[in-house]
């Protein structure tokens, strides 16, 4: 892999990283809780593109699987947390 890819990633990388701490802060401070499911689902959002770019960073597809697997899960857990939010019940 060419040195320009690698150096691209681990920036890449890096700025997820701030990312997701910022993401942190505003999970665990965020005045209402629609800020807090907001920031968990950009939290995932952000993990799955660090796994993403891990995966083109270590030339390893196994990354792949587990970020959609991850995307999946995000997804419903953020579904759930709307439906919440909305009616007080998950399960009608």
């Amino acid at each position: 892999m060419s040195v320009v890819i690698q150096t691209g990633a681990d920036i890449a990388l890096a700025m997820l990283a701030l990312a997701m701490l910022l993401c942190l802060f505003r999970l665990l401070r965020g005045p209402s809780m629609a800020d807090r499911v907001l920031a968990l689902d950009t939290l995932y959002i952000n993990s799955l593109a660090g796994l993403m770019v891990a995966g083109v960073r270590l030339d390893d597809p196994t990354f792949f699987d587990a970020a959609i697997v991850i995307g999946l899960l995000g997804f419903i857990g953020t579904v759930a947390f709307a439906k919440y939010l909305l009616r007080g019940d998950i399960i009608e």
